[in-house]
């Protein structure tokens, strides 16, 4: 992919993170071609991604990096910082197409905290949710109901997980279903890294009427093992952009509606 020649951040963590979108993009990226596109020396990149690999921001292989483990997820904090301003555009899409009056649940992800804070003003809604930051983005809001899952907390990020709150997801029938995923593979299939939250994932789903998936387009690029669901499962998919012909491929097979939320 031919790729324009940017002026290299002055400061380096500003240029780390412009590596991280880039990465999160296409999945991989080389030293060379990091070093062209961002006018510093070789040496320069391998020092960026060798720090951002102490960090378990990505992952290193000869000649480049890839996207972090496929059996660890990256750590909250990055997270946020990761394709953030897509996230902000696709969370403020979603809420839009969201009817006041509604109730939805909402799981666990930093593009789902997007479409919570996007949703802050809506009246009328009523919202279940596994998700602490979530909850604490709505509930000052008299208009919307906030219920929070009962079960184990993540001091990593303020999931509620396991098979408590799971069993607290399906003592409800929602409107909607606003979920994240950490991975999409070749297959169509939404991939996540802890079987708890994966617990509750399956638990909205198939209490939703309808399930809206929120995702940039860096998901399709990453690995996780464990399987929440397919593409067919989900009625809507509002994502920034579909990253190439095979991913639309997979949408248009899965009967799945797509509204990209282009920058």
């Amino acid at each position: 992919m031919a790729r324009s020649r940017l002026v290299s951040p002055r400061n380096s963590n500003a240029r780390q993170e412009s590596i991280l979108e880039l990465i999160s993009a296409d999945g991989r990226i080389a030293v060379e071609e990091l070093a062209e596109r961002f006018a510093v020396t070789p040496q320069t990149i391998r020092r960026d991604l060798n720090e951002l690999a102490a960090a378990r921001r990505l992952t290193r292989v000869h000649g480049g990096a890839v996207v972090a483990s496929g059996i660890e997820n990256l750590a909250y904090e990055t997270r946020k910082g990761t394709a953030s301003e897509a996230k902000e555009r696709i969370g403020a899409v979603a809420a839009s197409m969201i009817e006041q009056g509604s109730s939805l649940f909402i799981n666990l992800g930093t593009t789902t905290e997007a479409v919570a804070r996007a949703l802050a003003r809506h009246t009328g809604l009523l919202v279940v949710t596994n998700n602490f930051n979530v909850a604490g983005t709505l509930y000052a809001n008299p208009e919307i109901k906030v219920i929070m899952a009962g079960g184990s907390m993540r001091s990593s990020d303020g999931g509620i997980v396991g098979q408590a709150a799971a069993a607290a997801m399906a003592g409800f029938k929602m409107d909607l279903a606003v979920i994240g995923t950490s991975a999409i593979d070749e297959e169509g299939v939404l991939l996540d890294y802890d079987v708890r939250e994966v617990q509750v994932s399956r638990a909205i789903i198939e209490n939703a009427r309808r399930v809206m998936l929120v995702a940039d387009a860096g998901k399709f690029a990453r690995r996780a093992p464990i399987r929440i669901a397919r593409l067919a499962e989900i009625d809507l998919f509002v994502t920034d952009r579909l990253p190439t012909p095979r991913a639309a491929a997979l949408c248009r097979d899965s009967k799945v509606e797509v509204v990209e939320v282009l920058a």
